[in-house]
């Protein structure tokens, strides 16, 4: 028995999905996120898809994922948002970096000279984020006068456009377009952009020349609580588990590890071939749910390293053939990824990487059909 999370991907909702967000900024250049292997969903195979519906460019966080990228054949720009170091392969395999300060724009520079080219460059500004950027105007001005370099892009991380007061949002716009205005009297340019998923879905003003949008691109809400989403949005994970056995248990039998769970009926339980080794956080342990032909059944006791016990006694007849569904719809009944964030005290982010990166992912093509909720 195979172990672990089977992923099912489902392209064609990432497809809609890049299309709502392309319509809600007005056919706007999209630079789509597949850093962290498209947060767990495969960064090859989604950014072959981006690559075929045309998008402006594609964006990773260091260079070992854009070189994964280029040996899959994959030849859309790839603009690597934080890595400032192996300057020579932003040349070998076409890359385009996003400089945060002078010491690496001169060093790019000086490669760039080595092989006697110009290398086109976006520059990072720190507007509020404290991570990493610019925040000396001057000294992003001095980046003009490196003669290998071409500023042919400016941008920007917003940290709070997922909440609904959008004060500093507004801050970190008002600082940004003071650049950009700085540049434009110096004669430049160049493609601004700032809007990550939050930011597009709910602030036209951040939309500027580009966005770049990575979480609502694989289908999840960037908002909690207040719900600015766009209701078409299709999660494309679907993540299930095989079950490896069904007990019956008497009333006052103990679950798992240090009795957490002591059964209070006669019970039907399935063991799940699935645990924390798989992704399947332990914070899940009395708390999460999982779907058994089309119903919910309740995770019961602790999550183990390998298996994870759930409660089917309500479910009906229940045999070692069939699959739990740990994230997705099963039926009328759906599991979220923001619901199984809350259950862990995380972020929706946290859940796709986790379960895609241990999973086996299958790929489909499936017209999707009624509301899908994120």
């Amino acid at each position: 028995m195979r172990r672990g999370i089977t992923a099912e991907i489902d392209l064609d909702a990432a497809l809609k999905n890049l299309e709502l967000l392309r319509e809600a900024v007005k056919g706007l250049p999209v630079i789509a996120v597949v850093k962290a292997d498209a947060y767990g969903h495969g960064a090859a195979e989604l950014a072959r898809l981006y690559e075929d519906a045309e998008v402006h460019a594609l964006a990773v966080a260091f260079v070992p994922e854009a070189e994964e990228l280029r040996e899959a054949g994959i030849k859309a720009p790839i603009l690597v948002l934080f890595d400032n170091t192996e300057h020579e392969k932003y040349l070998k395999l076409n890359l385009t970096p996003v400089i945060h300060d002078m010491k690496a724009a001169e060093a790019f520079s000086l490669e760039a000279e080595k092989k006697g080219v110009v290398l086109d460059v976006h520059i990072k500004v720190d507007t509020g984020m404290g991570r990493v950027g610019f925040n000396d105007e001057k000294e992003i001005l001095q980046v003009l006068d490196l003669k290998n370099l071409n500023v042919v892009g400016l941008m920007s991380h917003l940290s709070e456009a997922d909440l609904a007061d959008m004060e500093f949002v507004d801050l970190q716009l008002k600082r940004f377009n003071g650049i950009k205005q700085s540049l434009h009297k110096k004669g430049l340019k160049p493609m601004c952009h700032i809007a990550n998923s939050a930011a597009v879905l709910a602030c036209p003003d951040a939309h500027l020349d580009a966005v770049r949008p990575g979480l609502a691109l694989y289908g999840i809400s960037p908002f909690a609580g207040e719900d600015r989403r766009i209701p078409a949005l299709r999660p494309m994970m679907r993540a299930k588990a095989r079950i490896l056995t069904v007990r019956r248990l008497k009333a006052d039998t103990p679950v798992s590890y240090s009795r957490t769970f002591i059964t209070k009926r006669p019970t039907l339980a399935a063991a799940l071939a699935v645990g924390y080794a798989d992704g399947y956080n332990r914070l899940f342990s009395n708390s999460a749910s999982v779907l058994i032909k089309g119903k919910r059944a309740p995770v019961i006791g602790r999550v183990c390293m390998d298996l994870t016990m759930a409660d089917v006694t309500d479910i009906g007849e229940v045999s070692e053939r069939d699959e739990a569904v740990l994230l997705g719809r099963d039926g009328d009944e759906s599991i979220t990824a923001l619901e199984l964030a809350e259950k862990a005290s995380t972020i929706p982010y946290e859940i796709l990487l986790s379960f895609g990166k241990n999973a086996r992912r299958l790929y489909s093509r499936i017209p999707l059909t009624g509301e899908h909720p994120v």
